[in-house]
């Protein structure tokens, strides 16, 4: 049975229905829950079937939400009913339900019974949201309404602990053993977290059921990394929870707060489409204030890639504004009484009222600010700042201008004016119905155009830009031409580039570079080793760490790091293959210490070691 043909399961509800079985039907769960492949029916009144042989027929009843939300609502015929096989099996096949989000708290002055129009995405993986940084209070008697998270209470140091235990028995087990006993029981203690109010914590939880399910399901396009980096995300939070020094914020929020923001004026830099791997869709509007704040008026929905194509044309639905997403984008707002979520995000309250302005050019104050900053400084900015936000998947955004140098595999190789560094320019989205792509590739035709690029910095790769919009170079003769109306900015994920918006004839480009010989300090670096160590311990467990740490394979991942100067790398690399090796038994082979917690601190350690040195490589890159 595919997942997608039954109900998402709330994770409480599977949870509960793994602890009730025996010891002996939970070895069985897992190939119970492959052979229930395509025995899904859906009955006319909504409710879904899966027959086991002649006695037994499970049966799913999704309340009002689309979701399983209680154990009644999960019923079984057979006698054993409801400790049995069939009923636990079809509810691990069931994907697993967003965590609950609670509705963003009403803005100051809004109607309570008017829709918000800028609606949370659910958790999941690879669910991209759009994020601007913390934006400063726009008026100086502002009142702080957006309150301070207290201190963490012993409920929730108790909660993280157990999420603690739980992530590092699944950390030691791996995808191998990582099956629905082990998910089990990081939903359970997800769910205790969510229950003591550490909704952070519990999304880190349920990213990682879902990627170890994908790994073991071979699903499309899961990346082993990717589930390394949740694993990380998850354990680290978890520790610093339990150690009871976390800060305010640690714990998280279910909840957007607004704040009152007075009156404001911004204006449009681009829009970007966003789609979002568990079927929502939608616009996102970037915007800047006089004074360079950051602003986000989005309109996210279920969808998918149809709402996400629209909705760069639908209107704007703040404050009575009779602009559309395209017009907002290149034009501007006077916004009187306006609501700001601590991320930026402008809200459509009752009291809100907002009135058109005429947009601004990228050469123009306050948008040129983005332009001025060295790229080198823009990018360790952005760094230091996704560091402390925990909150923010996705960096600030990033203009400079650029001289395109030509295609080089599945991105565009440009260098940032003035013998700046090459960057590699690479789609904001892969989905082959979105334009960004197909406007990259039509751009690598042009070596030795002038661009002036405003994109989003890709964390993760060495000096790798993901362009949302392009415009001219004032005052460059070979530059972009675009019309009039479109204010001197194409946005990459709506509107297509045709060949009348470039210049005719050919740029003198100067001593060419081959694309292909764009430096890369992160590829180059042999901390690619110890990520295949951590890789090699979250698909195989304890076990194969232990193993890739012994004799000459030891040698071969620790010896080049020390040659490289990598000793702090190698040294914990080191500590993990000794930590997973050590299993002390006693006279008569019982093991005298079974926890997983010092192996799970070791492989944190030396994660959390390599995402700092990636990093600082990234960053290295960019200048």
């Amino acid at each position: 049975m595919s997942p997608e043909l039954l109900p998402p399961v709330a994770p409480d509800v599977l949870a509960e229905t793994v602890e009730q079985l025996s010891a002996r039907l939970r070895k069985k769960l897992d190939a119970a829950i492959e052979g229930c492949a395509g025995h899904a029916v859906r009955a006319a009144d909504g409710s879904f079937g899966v027959q086991f042989g002649e006695d037994a027929l499970v049966t799913l009843r999704p309340g009002p939400s689309g979701t399983v939300t209680e154990a009644g609502q999960a019923v079984c015929t057979c006698l054993l009913a409801p400790r049995c096989l069939h009923r636990a099996a079809v509810l691990g096949a069931a994907p697993i339900a967003d965590a609950e989000t609670a509705p963003d708290l009403p803005e100051p002055g809004a109607d309570p019974t008017k829709p918000i129009a800028d609606l949370p995405e659910p958790t999941g993986p690879a669910a991209p949201e759009p994020s601007a940084p913390t934006a400063p209070p726009l008026t100086p008697t502002a009142p702080p309404l957006i309150p301070t998270a207290p201190p963490l209470t012993p409920a929730q140091i108790r909660a993280a602990t157990a999420l603690w235990g739980a992530a590092a028995e699944a950390l030691s087990a791996g995808v191998t053993a990582g099956g629905a006993v082990v998910q089990a029981e990081l939903l359970r203690a997800a769910h205790t977290a969510r229950l003591a109010g550490l909704p952070r914590a519990e999304a880190a939880a349920l990213r990682v059921v879902r990627g170890l399910r994908a790994a073991r399901e071979r699903g499309r396009g899961q990346r082993l990394g990717d589930l390394t980096d949740a694993f990380r995300e998850l354990l680290a939070g978890a520790a610093l929870l339990a150690s009871g020094t976390a800060g305010p914020g640690a714990a998280g929020t279910a909840r957007r707060a607004y704040a009152q923001g007075g009156s404001l004026k911004a204006y449009g830099l681009c829009r970007e489409p966003v789609l979002s791997a568990t079927g929502y869709g939608g616009v996102s509007t970037h915007l800047v204030g006089p004074d360079g704040s950051r602003y986000t008026v989005s309109d996210v929905r279920p969808g998918g890639l149809a709402r996400a194509r629209g909705a760069g044309s639908a209107s704007v639905a703040l404050g009575g504004a009779v602009l559309d997403h395209a017009g907002l984008a290149r034009g501007g707002l006077r916004i009187v009484g306006a609501t700001v979520s601590p991320d930026g995000r402008l809200g459509a309250g009752r009291g809100v009222s907002a009135t058109p302005l005429r947009g601004v050019d990228w050469s123009e104050e306050p948008a040129s600010a983005l332009f001025a900053r060295p790229v080198g400084e823009a990018m360790a900015a952005a760094l230091d700042d996704g560091a402390r936000e925990a909150d923010a998947p996705e960096a600030a955004l990033l203009g400079c201008d650029v001289e395109v140098v030509g295609a080089a595999g599945e991105y565009l190789v440009a260098r940032v004016a003035g013998g700046g560094p090459l960057l590699r320019l690479r789609p904001a989205h892969p989905h082959p119905e979105l334009p960004h792509a197909a406007n990259l590739r039509r751009i690598a035709e042009h070596p030795g155009l002038a661009l002036r690029v405003l994109g989003r910095p890709d964390l993760d790769r060495a000096a790798t830009l993901r362009p949302l919009a392009v415009g001219p170079v004032p005052g460059e003769p070979y530059t972009l031409r675009l019309p009039e109306e479109w204010l001197g900015r194409a946005d990459l994920g709506y509107d297509r580039l045709q060949g009348s918006h470039f210049p005719r004839g050919a740029a003198d480009p100067g001593p060419a570079v081959p694309p292909a010989a764009v430096p890369d300090p992160l590829a180059d670096a042999p901390l690619w080793r110890v990520r295949r160590l951590l890789e090699t311990g979250v698909a195989g467990g304890r076990r194969a760490v232990a193993e890739a740490g012994r004799g000459t394979d030891a040698a071969a991942l620790l010896a080049p790091l020390r040659r490289a100067g990598l000793g702090g790398a190698a040294q914990l690399a080191a500590a993990l293959a000794a930590e997973a090796d050590r299993r002390p038994r006693d006279a008569f082979g019982r093991l005298t210490d079974a926890s997983a917690d010092g192996y799970a601190r070791a492989w944190l350690a030396s994660a959390v070691h390599l995402a700092a040195a990636e990093r600082s490589l990234v960053v290295a890159s960019w200048s």
